[in-house]
């Protein structure tokens, strides 16, 4: 009997871990944006594309949602990742921005003169060329920081390094063995924390919320829109235009709000109704903390 308790519990343990679904391998960017929303128990379900990142999120079965980059400060907004939130029935819960911060790492005992290869994604390599100048090391481009992590622990090589997360490091018993090696410091993510439109809560105290609308084209019918949303003493903190399919170049827009409280949004969202044509909230949440 004790023994079937014990299993029991152990079942249920598992059951009560959150399952999310991250674009990338375990050590990547994604699961420590993960790991800050969600806690550092959960497990996650690496997925190759942002595509499967979504049909996984949306599945109550397969996941209890996912994480999504959306923009980076260096880079911009990542368009094709918008479309799938349009198409999905995923709503936004929250948000992480995250300092991408590459580290340079080996095996145990390896120092820089060992190393006759650097391997890493193409960006991660390029974020990092003023440091990697200053070597005659052969740079190899991969498919990700992670798997670089994963391969040359699982190859014990003496020298061969990868520029990865800390995280990566500490799932791959690897050193850091030289830190912060990207050339800009102020590089940051931002990653949406995505549920199943059924299970979404609105936390108390939400303060943010993205929207899609579209106007009728008019002339100053976006105008009108933006004005609405400034009176309304509203934050419009990103304004993302997207040409409609099919149309002869008319645009839908995705718009951040920032709001001091919950009836402030709802107010701005009644304002602004009678200007467009559709109004999707994509979800109402808090801002996110930048890590």
């Amino acid at each position: 009997m004790q023994a079937n308790s014990s299993q029991s519990v152990t079942k249920e343990e598992e059951k009560s871990v959150e399952r999310v679904s991250i674009q990338g391998y375990e050590g990547s960017f994604h699961q420590a944006a993960a790991a800050h929303f969600f806690g550092s128990s959960i497990r996650v379900i690496p997925c190759a594309t942002f595509a499967e990142v979504v049909k996984i999120a949306a599945d109550p079965g397969a996941s209890d949602g996912g994480v999504m980059a959306i923009e980076n400060s260096i880079a911009g907004s990542i368009l094709p990742n918008y479309n799938l939130l349009k198409k999905s029935k995923l709503a936004i819960v929250g948000e992480i921005y995250l300092q991408i911060r590459q580290n340079l790492l080996v095996n145990p005992g390896v120092t820089l003169e060992d190393i006759h290869e650097v391997h890493s994604h193409p960006m991660a390599l390029q974020q990092c060329l003023d440091f990697l100048d200053q070597y005659n090391w052969k740079l190899i481009e991969t498919e990700d920081t992670a798997l670089s992590a994963k391969m040359i622990h699982q190859r014990h090589s003496k020298h061969i390094a990868a520029i990865a997360s800390r995280l990566a490091a500490e799932l791959f018993d690897l050193e850091i063995l030289a830190p912060d090696i990207h050339t800009m410091k102020n590089n940051y993510t931002r990653f949406l924390i995505l549920r199943p439109e059924k299970q979404a809560v609105i936390p108390t105290g939400a303060n943010k919320a993205s929207v899609y609308f579209h106007t009728d084209h008019s002339r100053g019918s976006l105008a009108k829109a933006l004005t609405r949303i400034a009176d309304h003493g509203v934050n419009l903190s990103k304004l993302q235009s997207f040409p409609i399919p099919g149309s002869d170049w008319l645009y839908s827009f995705h718009a951040d709000m920032e709001f001091d409280h919950i009836d402030q949004f709802h107010e701005v969202m009644e304002a602004i109704k009678p200007v467009t044509e559709e109004l999707r909230t994509y979800g109402v949440y808090l801002k996110g903390q930048t890590y």
